[in-house]
């Protein structure tokens, strides 16, 4: 397994002497030094990017989500069976997923992804985490046809969504009354479909199948994949408790989250758990909003332990054959329901406030004016690279694949780049 799971789709390694490193310390340093990991930095989280310079963004996020992934690992190795302990994956291989898993997304945040999947739908969608699989095997300068050209098991990791993106239609109208009914499939794009069944050709194919399974859905997104990689959930797990638990503490800081908000939401949650973890949620509550710093910060760090010493490894598919996607890393009921409540928090008291939605609907309008901008004069307004890519898929291979150069351009942009390009094109 080993074998065939390290293996990269250049089939060689580059010749480097005496580089003693192992394949998945070449894969973190891939991604460490890539120009998508570098954009993360100037990419909104939650509050946008320039708000505030207390604020996370994609970089420092991506950066607490690997330290996390490095602890769950930590955490199994002592705690789980020797099976289990066998399949770890190298705490470089998890640092390398969790500071992967964001390099896809575009501009402003989920914002900016509904905007792009909606100018895409005729083309084949966007969707943040298709397009991080997109980056590393296809855009990335490393190899000059693969990408970052990572491992097997390093790309198979990154796939949350592992199933390609349904038939979209085009919608009739250039700018929607309300883009929240056009939320991505969360899939990869049919352009690396060829990438997926490399990535995939260790499963039988009846372990392919299971894995791959979809419920379909009558409404936006349209499909909902039902399975991930054993790396892939612990790599999600860590990135549901930085955003639960780490971003939470923007909120607190800046006042955008206060006392009577936290008890109101938090209070019937924290109520239904057992006896000791309802205790020391009290407790917690209490320091996160202590005016002493310090207090803050412990509560911070031991919510985040509430999770990580709670996992487990649960058998999501008894009948595949390889442990890599039959095992999935895991939450008790208690913790998974605390976890949601404190992103639900987050969620409804930063993210849903007016003042970001605001923002979030004057950047998806800028994101859609910059694509049509770009879509009506590509050999006018592109930058030179980006056209010559531009004009040799207009002609190789049509209309849709140039579109998708065009989001390859607009997605790859920082916010503070993408607001710059719109007041050049239209202020």
């Amino acid at each position: 397994m080993d074998a065939q799971w390290q293996a990269r789709r250049s089939g060689a390694e580059p010749a480097r002497p005496g580089d003693l490193r192992n394949p998945w310390q070449r894969d973190r340093a891939r991604i460490l030094h890539s120009a998508a990991f570098r954009r993360l930095q100037s990419k909104t989280q939650i509050m946008n990017v320039g708000e505030n310079d207390f604020y996370r963004t994609r970089l420092t996020h991506s950066l607490e989500a690997a330290q996390i992934g490095s602890s769950l690992i930590n955490h199994l190795k002592q705690s789980a069976d020797d099976t289990i302990r066998s399949l770890l994956p190298d705490e470089n291989l998890m640092e390398a997923l969790c500071l992967a898993h964001d390099i896809g997304h575009p501009p402003f945040g989920h914002g900016g992804e509904t905007a792009l999947n909606y100018k895409m739908l005729g083309a084949g969608g966007f969707e943040g985490n298709g397009q991080t699989f997109r980056i590393v095997g296809r855009l990335e300068a490393y190899h000059e046809s693969h990408g970052m050209d990572l491992c097997r098991r390093t790309l198979l990791g990154l796939l949350k969504y592992p199933v390609l993106m349904p038939i979209l239609r085009a919608p009739d109208e250039p700018y929607p009354r309300s883009l929240a009914a056009w939320k991505p499939a969360k899939a990869v794009f049919e352009s690396e479909a060829a990438l997926l069944d490399w990535v995939l050709a260790p499963l039988s194919s009846a372990d392919r199948t299971l894995f791959q399974s979809v419920e379909t859905l009558s409404h936006s997104p349209w499909q909902r994949a039902l399975y991930k990689s054993f790396d892939a959930s612990m790599m999600e797990l860590a990135d549901d408790i930085a955003y639960g638990v780490h971003d939470l503490e923007d909120a607190v800081v800046t006042g955008t989250l206060d006392q009577a908000q936290w008890h109101a939401h938090m209070d019937p949650v924290v109520a239904k758990l057992d006896a000791p973890l309802r205790q020391l949620m009290t407790e917690l509550g209490q320091q996160l909003f202590s005016p002493t710093h310090h207090q803050r910060k412990n509560a911070i760090g031991a919510m985040v332990n509430i999770f990580v010493t709670a996992i487990y490894v649960h058998e999501v598919l008894p009948d595949a054959e390889s442990p890599l996607v039959r095992f999935n890393a895991w939450l008790p009921a208690q913790q998974r329901a605390l976890l949601n409540a404190l992103k639900a928090v987050v969620f409804e008291h930063v993210i849903n406030q007016p003042a970001i939605q605001q923002l979030r609907y004057r950047s998806q309008n800028m994101l859609l004016h910059l694509f049509d901008a770009f879509h009506a004069e590509p050999t006018r307004l592109l930058p030179r690279n980006t056209r010559t890519r531009w004009e040799k898929a207009h002609t190789d291979e049509g209309s849709q694949s140039a579109d998708r150069i065009l989001c390859d351009y607009i997605s790859g942009m920082t916010d503070d780049y993408a607001e710059r390009m719109y007041h050049r094109l239209f202020v």
